[in-house]
């Protein structure tokens, strides 16, 4: 009645006052399911299935306790507490949880490794989202740092 009608079709369509827009939703790969080929994503994902594949997305990637993801992974954040093995580029933030199993190559702004978590991977630390150039290299035995985020053993303990 004041204003725009984007409300009347918000209502029309099943959005009102929900505060639902295209980057807010949570798409999710549920346990038993699996999926092979290319997945493009504007919103999270929650992976507790199995991926073989590439996936893009511009958001964040949970793979869960239970989840597996065997290929390429591109996203601003992820959560990592099942399996991965590939090529995995972060952004943002990588949380590698106690759980995790990952083999691969990662990229990635900054990291989080926690106890427990089996962490064989050649890593590439780019400062920035945007990667201005300045990068810290981590592999298996490049130096004291990179022992400590590196290899199968526990880490942490």
């Amino acid at each position: 009645m004041f204003g725009s009608s984007k409300s009347t079709e918000d209502s029309k369509n099943g959005n009102a006052n929900l505060g639902v827009t295209a980057t807010s939703g949570l798409n999710a790969l549920a346990k038993g399911t699996s999926l092979e080929g290319t997945i493009k994503c504007e919103s999270d994902l929650r992976v507790d299935g199995s991926i073989k594949g590439k996936l893009s997305c511009k958001a964040k990637v949970i793979i869960g306790p239970t989840g597996s993801v065997e290929g390429e992974i591109d996203c601003q954040n992820a959560v990592v507490e099942g399996r991965f093995k590939g090529v995995l580029h972060v952004s943002e933030l990588l949380n590698v949880r106690e759980t995790a199993d990952i083999d691969g190559e990662i990229t990635t702004g900054k990291l989080i490794v926690q106890s427990g978590a089996k962490f064989n991977v050649a890593c590439k630390m780019e400062s920035g989202a945007a990667g201005n150039g300045a990068s810290k290299s981590l592999s298996n035995g490049a130096n004291e740092s990179a022992k400590i985020a590196t290899g199968k053993a526990t880490i942490g303990n």
